[in-house]
């Protein structure tokens, strides 16, 4: 592979390497806790809870892992489902525990509490476009009111002596794409590292590509710049750092699309050889995910509907993923679905040593 271009003194300012791989940074630091490898799990409701994190480690790749973003009301106020969503296991350090909200002293004491159950860093959301987040001002509805968003930064750097980081979009929409101006306002006010995506909170999920937003912000700031949007594997992550000088990457989407993507990222930047996913290291996977979404939920179609969720994930890019999904999502039960599963890989691992027609009659049976 072709070696990158440098990145210029201004453009790299703040995110200087420890160590190189393709000319790119492979860790950075916020305050004193270091990153390494710079590719980053994103905070995902419904999805990175501890399971996932879990499951994710277990492959490797992250340098770094969020929780789900979490309500700081329900914190303060106790509420069990809400300190659900903040548990992590002790060996996942470190980790970033997300908070959203409005009020300033609920945020901050939201942030207290956290530190006090072991938190490593404490991430302020501005970038969720949910709607039951921005409805009352939270996630990137903060990006409209930034005195407000500042209030809310001082407040939670007040409370508390870990690092603190903000995660936000490019902006509110496409007339309001204030991300290098609030990067450079929440710098001032402690903040030790920023993720900003690229698109904004009026693009949800689609929008045309610009990450211009990103690139001003890594040129307007002294601390790390995490880069966010669309990055699923090395070309999209390579092209990410090549027009933004970003300190690091965040995997959202494409960690679930592909959980190896992370650890390939990793091993690229970082000059070694990138793992190769066959059809038995995916069904290894999968199986263990089965297992500790088993061991985690109560409810045995709880445990079912979880387990064809994350299907719908695993099957991009195998072959014939629409048929996989298909076959898989009508298991009846836990048991059905594994057994469901194993019969796909024997057949996938069959077409991998070059039987053509390893899925004909499977096919068949699926159309009838």
């Amino acid at each position: 592979m072709a070696q990158a271009p440098e990145l210029s003194p201004e453009r790299a300012k703040g995110n200087l390497p420890e160590e190189k791989g393709p000319g790119f940074p492979t860790s950075y630091r916020v305050g004193d806790v270091l990153i390494a490898p710079n590719v980053v799990l994103a905070p995902m409701e419904g999805v990175t809870d501890v399971v996932f994190r879990r499951l994710i480690r277990t492959i490797g790749g992250p340098g770094l892992t969020y929780t789900e973003f979490i309500a700081s009301r329900g914190i303060v106020n106790g509420e069990e489902r809400i300190w659900d969503m903040a548990s992590f296991d002790e060996d996942e350090r470190p980790i970033a525990l997300q908070i959203y909200g409005r009020e300033p002293d609920e945020m901050a004491e939201a942030a207290r509490i956290l530190e006090d159950s072991g938190a490593t860093i404490i991430d302020i959301n501005m970038g969720c476009p949910s709607k039951k987040v921005c409805k009352n001002s939270g996630g990137s509805g903060l990006m409209r009111e930034p005195e407000h968003a500042l209030e809310i930064v001082r407040a939670v750097r007040r409370a508390i002596s870990i690092p603190l980081t903000v995660k936000m979009r490019s902006g509110f929409d496409h007339s309001i794409r204030n991300a290098p101006e609030l990067a450079r306002a929440f710098e001032q006010e402690g903040v030790q590292a920023l993720t900003i995506h690229w698109r904004t909170r009026a693009d949800a999920y689609g929008g045309e590509r610009a990450v211009d937003k990103i690139a001003e912000s890594v040129d307007a700031v002294d601390i790390p710049v995490i880069a966010n949007g669309d990055i699923i594997d090395i070309p999209s992550a390579r092209r990410m750092f090549e027009e933004t000088g970003c300190a690091g990457v965040m995997l959202g989407r494409g960690a679930i699309r592909d959980p190896w993507a992370m650890l390939k990222i990793g091993q690229w930047l970082r000059g070694e050889d990138v793992i190769e996913v066959d059809a038995s290291e995916r069904e290894r996977v999968l199986l263990l995910y089965y297992e500790r979404i088993a061991e985690a939920i109560e409810k045995p179609d709880r445990v079912v509907g979880r387990m064809k969720m994350i299907v719908r994930h695993f099957a991009d890019g195998v072959p014939h993923s629409k048929s996989m999904r298909k076959h898989l999502c009508r298991g009846q039960s836990r048991q059905d679905v594994i057994d469901r599963t194993r019969a796909y890989f024997d057949l996938y691992r069959a077409h991998e040593a070059g039987d053509e027609r390893a899925f004909d009659a499977w096919l068949a049976r699926l159309s009838e």
